[in-house]
């Protein structure tokens, strides 16, 4: 499959720093770069457009734009049909802190009832993604007290050890994503119309990635941007935000260095001083060791 978005400046930029782990060594003319994130290929052309290449490459392009074939009535009719998965008794799944070398991965399953919408509109809830840290401090305790959730945190160190060739990052997703869903609804029997996650690989992949797990729950609904569609998936995404911030804060007390998110260049920079400060085993314990910021740390340090 072939997706083509445009993008202006700022998604651009944004984008360059997203795939900069990423990127191949290929140098093509009239390229800004290439990347392969798990079966998609990412190319962005100079002229702003950017081709998405591979079996979840629409589910890929959908984090960034819109396919430049959608048109107005398209969109209208996406609206429509996403209508029905805002109105309604839901249970959502949504996870954070798989773009972080330091920090867990934390996932949650929330019931967000139909009566309950309008208090979370009131809230502003929506992805967290964009909803800036201070704010999540605040409403994520008061969703928390109304809505019924289940959270599973991954740390770092357990992460590295599932990790391998035949278990990557959307498998452990899976697995964690299929735990919650399933305590949520066999402990609170909720009466839900829809199972709602945030697709982040195709439904066939997904189960397969599951085909080994005792439990499975199915009859899923998987969307792209389903935290901007699905009111229960928005509430997983900040409940699992705010667990992350927390858990977060506590790993930088634990070693007494202000560690940053995300995966860039200041992340390598903090690195060095962690293995100075504390060897290269503790950088295992706290980061993601198959992220391509271990390299750079470690080739850099002088031993």
């Amino acid at each position: 499959m072939n997706v083509v978005i445009r993008v202006n400046d700022e998604i651009k930029e944004k984008m360059i720093e997203y795939y900069k782990d990423k990127r191949r060594d290929k140098v093509i003319p009239y390229v800004v770069f290439q990347a392969q994130e798990e079966d998609t290929v990412i190319t962005m052309y100079e002229s702003g457009k950017v081709m998405f290449q591979g079996v979840s490459a629409d589910v890929d392009a959908a984090m960034w734009g819109v396919q430049l074939e959608n048109t107005k009535e398209k969109k209208e009719e996406k609206k429509k049909k996403n209508l029905k998965y805002y109105n309604c008794n839901c249970v959502g799944s949504d996870e954070v802190g798989t773009g972080d070398y330091y920090g867990p991965i934390v996932v949650t399953a929330c019931y967000v009832e139909k009566e309950d919408i309008p208090f979370l509109e009131e809230l502003g809830v929506g992805d967290s993604k964009k909803i800036d840290d201070s704010k999540i401090l605040k409403i994520a305790p008061k969703i928390a007290k109304k809505i019924k959730y289940r959270s599973l945190i991954l740390s770092n160190k357990e992460y590295n050890e599932k990790y391998s060739h035949d278990v990557n990052m959307n498998k452990i997703k899976a697995i964690m994503h299929n735990k919650v869903l399933y305590q949520v609804i066999s402990e609170e029997k909720p009466q839900y119309d829809y199972i709602i996650v945030d697709e982040f690989a195709r439904e066939n992949r997904y189960y397969e990635y599951l085909k080994d797990q005792p439990v499975i729950q199915k009859n899923i609904t998987f969307l792209t941007k389903a935290e901007d569609i699905s009111p229960a998936v928005g509430c997983a995404s900040i409940i699992s935000r705010y667990i992350f911030l927390k858990e977060f804060d506590k790993l930088c007390d634990s070693i007494h260095i202000p560690l940053p998110k995300g995966a860039g260049k200041d992340v390598d920079t903090i690195g060095e001083e962690v293995v100075e400060k504390y060897g290269e085993d503790k950088l295992k314990e706290i980061a993601k060791v198959n992220f391509k910021n271990t390299d750079r740390i470690l080739h850099t340090m002088i031993f």
